[in-house]
């Protein structure tokens, strides 16, 4: 009663801020996102009668009591739809990243996709991709779109069982990359999860999701017609845009650094001097540079002048969460 996953981190190009329902994790808004083929978590869980409590430990060391309860409460929800069987065991869970988590790249999302899968085959359900999509959600919310491949929506719904991601293209389909540069390790002070609850007090959020429905669709016929530019502007307006309202909730969110700021403004300059470079950013401080692949040498090479870069992780369009024979214990 063993099983491990792997699961993809997402960028999103269009953001899901702030939800309708905090117990089922139901955005108010759908979006549009990639899974990412370089940032990925390992998760192994196994469901037996020897542990008398849930163990988890994450990349080799101590869960803090937040995240450690978030967990076991996804496992309860394993244990519970698979029934009397698994119902008293307790599991173990070892998990890895490898890259920094809590820095804005979706370390949540690739975590929990990878937790709903390998929790779910350990406790024997053969769950379909929806109803890992719609699992994974309950954990994290971006974690729905961190389960199938390639480009994908997560659907706007209204219930649980409507509210979940599909591919809309394959990994495939379009040759851009997301090039990442690390400008901070640094965990962050507010958690995502934390900060959306927040949301609603911008006085900028009405607008926002007024616009969001037609928004999804222009992304997704962009992708459709591989029309870069124009894509472009729209993940870097969309970025400004999600800032913009945790700028001005309460209390205000600010996960910029200095270093963050620079290449935001960076991108224009090299834009300008020909070079095609769109930013977009999550919640934290790393920042995300999409550009075509065959573009992305010029692109690390302008991040490898900056000093204040501490690594770079470039990624295509990736696999989405997958099982693993390479067990972490």
């Amino acid at each position: 009663m063993k099983a491990t996953a792997i699961a993809p981190s997402n960028i999103a190009f269009t953001k899901y801020w702030g939800r309708k329902d905090e117990e089922l994790r139901l955005p108010e808004n759908g979006s549009v996102s990639m899974s990412l083929s370089n940032l990925l978590t390992t998760t192994t869980v196994e469901f037996s009668d020897k542990y008398n409590k849930d163990e988890i430990t994450i990349n080799g060391g101590g869960v803090e009591e937040g995240e450690t309860n978030r967990v076991i409460k996804h496992l309860e929800r394993v244990r519970k739809m698979a029934g009397p069987a698994i119902a008293g065991l307790k599991a173990k869970v070892v998990s890895k990243n490898n890259f920094p988590i809590g820095t804005g790249l979706s370390s949540s999302a690739s975590g929990f996709a990878a937790l709903t899968l390998a929790a779910s085959k350990a406790a024997g359900l053969d769950l379909s991709e929806k109803e890992l999509s719609i699992l994974a959600r309950q954990g994290s919310g971006s974690a729905c779109r961190s389960v199938p491949s390639g480009f994908v929506e997560w659907l706007d719904g209204d219930t649980s069982d409507t509210s979940y991601a599909v591919q809309i293209f394959p990994p495939d389909f379009w040759d851009i990359a997301d090039v990442i540069a690390i400008v901070s390790e640094s965990k962050k002070a507010v958690s995502t999860s934390q900060g959306q609850q927040s949301a609603q007090s911008s006085p900028f959020m009405g607008v926002r999701l007024s616009r969001m429905k037609e928004k999804n669709e222009r992304v997704k016929k962009l992708i459709e017609e591989r029309n870069f530019k124009q894509f472009g502007e729209l993940i870097e307006a969309e970025a400004l845009e999600l800032h913009t309202i945790m700028l001005t909730q309460t209390p205000p969110l600010i996960y910029w650094t200095p270093g963050t700021l620079q290449i935001m403004k960076l991108t224009s300059r090299w834009r300008a001097q020909g070079l095609p470079v769109y930013f977009t950013i999550n919640t934290g401080q790393d920042i995300h540079l999409i550009c075509e692949q065959k573009n992305v040498k010029k692109v690390v090479a302008k991040l490898k002048e900056l000093y204040f870069v501490k690594d770079i992780i470039v990624n295509t369009p990736g696999e989405g969460t997958r099982l693993s024979e390479n067990h972490l214990f």
